[in-house]
C-alpha cells in the first residue's frame, strides 16, 4: 500500500507535467512527499495546511492544474501511506537532484507549511532539522530560515 501511494503520486506528476524528464518527476515527487511528511508529522492534516500545500504546488513550473488537483487528492486520500515510510527517500532524491538554492527554497517552503496552522510543533521542528541535515544544509542555513517563523515555534509560545 505504502509503495503504491508513492507510485501513484509519481504517475500523477508524470502525466501532468509538460515535457518532464525522469529527474524533474523525481524532484516534484520528492517535494510533494516532503510537503506531506511535514503537514502530517503531527498526525493532523488541517485545512490551513491543505491550502498551503496547494499554493506551493502552484509554484511548480510545468505542473498543470490537473496535476495539482491530482496531487492534492492523493494527499487527502493517502497521506498516511505517503508519510509512513521514511522521509529519507524524498530527501535523498531532493539532495541528489537539487542545487543549493533549491534546497534552501524547499526548506523555507516546508517551514512555512509547518507554520501554516500558527504553531510549529516540536515534532515538526525535529523533522525540519533532520531534513536540513539530510539536504547538506548547515545549521546556519536552518537557523536563518527558522528565525523568520520564530513567533510560531511551539516551544516559545506562551501557554
Amino acid at each position: 500500500m505504502v509503495k503504491n501511494a508513492r507510485i501513484k503520486l509519481e504517475e500523477v506528476v508524470r502525466s501532468h507535467m509538460d515535457s518532464a524528464n525522469d529527474d524533474d518527476v523525481r524532484l516534484v515527487v520528492s517535494v510533494a512527499g516532503l510537503l506531506a511528511c511535514v503537514a502530517y508529522s503531527d498526525r493532523q492534516y488541517t485545512p490551513s495546511e491543505r491550502q498551503k500545500v496547494r499554493s506551493e504546488l502552484e509554484r511548480i513550473h510545468g505542473l498543470s492544474n490537473e496535476g495539482i488537483e491530482g496531487i492534492c487528492k492523493i494527499l487527502d486520500e493517502r497521506i498516511f501511506d505517503l508519510t509512513a515510510t521514511s522521509s529519507q527517500i524524498y530527501l535523498r532524491d531532493l539532495s541528489e537532484l537539487a542545487d543549493y538554492e533549491t534546497k534552501i527554497d524547499v526548506l523555507d517552503v516546508l517551514m512555512s507549511l509547518a507554520a501554516a496552522d500558527e504553531s510549529v510543533s516540536v515534532v515538526e521542528t525535529n523533522l525540519l532539522r533532520r531534513a536540513a541535515t539530510a539536504l547538506g544544509l548547515s545549521s546556519d542555513d536552518y537557523n536563518t530560515i527558522q528565525r523568520r517563523y520564530r513567533d510560531k515555534l511551539a516551544v516559545l509560545q506562551k501557554g
